[in-house]
């Protein structure tokens, strides 16, 4: 028998068993919630604009408003249903399929980064125990898919595949107008290498997102698809103040929260006393990390994590090649203690106000909005309902997975006493309000908070239930609570 020749084909087979248990796992552990119905962006933006072009053709949004990003995801999503019929699993498990070719390729590219397999691995299972990745594995929106591409480019470029790379961030620029990131940190590392000829390749990305851009500004009048989302997300976040709360809280997500503090302590020892980081592909993965976190905290109203998803391959690389350089006994711990961090917050909040989508606790707003809407449904057929988006999108449209008739809605901006007031003058039979923010250690009711949010986000608290009652003359009908989130029906008794 010949030993060298199993112990290579063992070797060679290591990977394959290592990637396909990655996607087995990915693939069980989200079967809960594969006919889970959409969450607010989703069913606001992504799925209705690839039903536009999966029902019609139409590659600019008239279902919802139109705005800068490009197609690519919604054009991914309508070709998946033209060929698998249109369902909400079939969304999720198309964006699963994303989600899995992303892990795998953060195994790669941490090899490229000079890690081995184990530190490789490990960088892995951090990315897809992440409570964020977790959640956006399942979700119809631009982020993951980004990140998959923002990789693929990563390593092909330190392939030296300069062609295939710059193919990579055409696709990347497609799913989002912020993956230009990738193609100009190539192209200026290539131009300071004295490679110019060759950087022009990573041009390319600008013509087919210059002709989105044309073709938007012909259908809507907006370069950016309309005034309102220009305003919001390229005006709105350059404030001082907002920009440097947007920036600090993007800095604490990535190497301070959920355990990241671990990782983050890891890799300054690690650059201090080794050369680890110190090498070509990591100033490249370094610029792209800097590059994306500054433009998604210079530009994008709402500060979202999800906005990171990009560079969080990157991280948890270097946590995990920090990690492996520790003795041990220190490693084992450390690496434990992160682990264990990664996976509570899956299913317990942070103490402080968060997205919902940030963790499984979008899943529980889902499930109690599909209640409400069920609830509406079927002991209110016919009457108009008062409520704030996304449960006034969700109820409208059969398609995501709430109801199964279209319930008549009057949407409000939000549940502010200016904007519940004026539905005393109009015909609204029903009002349905629920749990916007987080908030267990009562952060909201602080006067220095709410006094900051005031000043620089224009908030406003919302109408008590007596409030509410007093205003419209309401009475509360239904009640549904979860894990500190809750949805409430009021009728109006007048």
């Amino acid at each position: 028998m010949n030993l060298e020749a199993t112990g290579q084909r063992v070797r060679a087979s290591t990977p394959f068993l290592f990637f396909t248990g990655v996607a087995v796992f990915i693939f069980l552990a989200h079967a809960p919630f594969w006919n889970l119905p959409y969450y607010w962006d989703e069913l606001g933006q992504f799925v209705p604009a690839a039903l536009d072009i999966f029902q019609t053709g139409s590659w600019i949004p008239h279902s919802t408003v139109p705005n800068v990003h490009p197609p690519g995801v919604m054009a991914y999503l309508a070709g998946v249903w033209s060929i698998a019929g249109y369902s909400i699993a079939t969304t999720r498990l198309a964006m699963l399929v994303l989600a899995v070719a992303g892990a795998i390729l953060t195994y790669v590219l941490a090899l490229r980064l000079g890690t081995n397999t184990g530190a490789a691995a490990l960088a892995v299972a951090f990315l897809t125990l992440s409570p964020l990745f977790f959640a956006q594995s399942m979700m119809a929106e631009l982020d993951m898919p980004a990140m998959l591409f923002t990789v693929l480019a990563l390593v092909l470029f330190l392939d030296n595949r300069i062609v295939a790379a710059a193919l990579a961030s055409v696709a990347l620029v497609m799913l989002k107008e912020t993956g230009l990131v990738a193609s100009a940190i190539f192209g200026a590392f290539l131009c300071f290498e004295k490679r110019r000829r060759v950087a022009l390749w990573f041009l390319l990305p600008l013509v087919p997102l210059g002709l989105w851009l044309l073709a938007l500004d012909r259908a809507t009048g907006h370069l950016f698809g309309n005034a309102a989302f220009t305003e919001y997300n390229v005006f709105y976040p350059l404030h001082p103040v907002r920009l440097g709360l947007a920036l600090a809280r993007r800095l604490y997500f990535l190497f301070a929260g959920t355990g990241h503090w671990i990782g983050t302590f890891a890799a300054i020892y690690a650059w201090r006393r080794t050369k680890l980081f110190r090498t070509r592909a990591w100033r490249v993965a370094a610029w792209i990390c800097g590059v994306q976190v500054l433009l998604v905290s210079v530009l994008g109203g709402a500060v979202l994590e999800r906005y990171l998803l990009p560079v969080l391959p990157f991280v948890y690389i270097a946590f995990a090649q920090a990690l492996w350089t520790c003795p041990g006994p220190r490693r084992i711990a450390s690496t434990l203690v992160l682990a264990a961090a990664l996976v509570i917050a899956n299913f317990v909040n942070p103490p402080y106000p968060f997205p919902w989508e940030n963790n499984l606790a979008f899943t529980d707003f889902v499930k109690l909005h599909a209640e409400a809407a069920h609830y509406l449904e079927s002991y209110y057929p016919g009457k108009t309902v008062a409520t704030m988006f996304p449960l006034s999108s969700a109820v409208r449209r059969p398609e995501f997975g709430y109801v199964s008739r279209p319930v008549r809605v009057r949407e409000v901006y939000d549940y502010r006493a200016s904007n519940i007031a004026p539905l005393a003058r109009e015909n609204v039979d029903i009002i349905a309000l629920y749990s916007v923010t987080w908030d267990p250690w009562g952060l909201m009711d602080q006067p220095s908070w709410i006094g900051l949010l005031k000043r620089y986000y224009g908030y406003a608290a919302p109408v008590k239930p007596d409030d509410l009652r007093a205003l419209l003359g309401v009475q509360p009908v239904a009640r549904w609570q979860r894990h500190g989130q809750w949805v409430e029906i009021y009728r109006n008794s007048r």
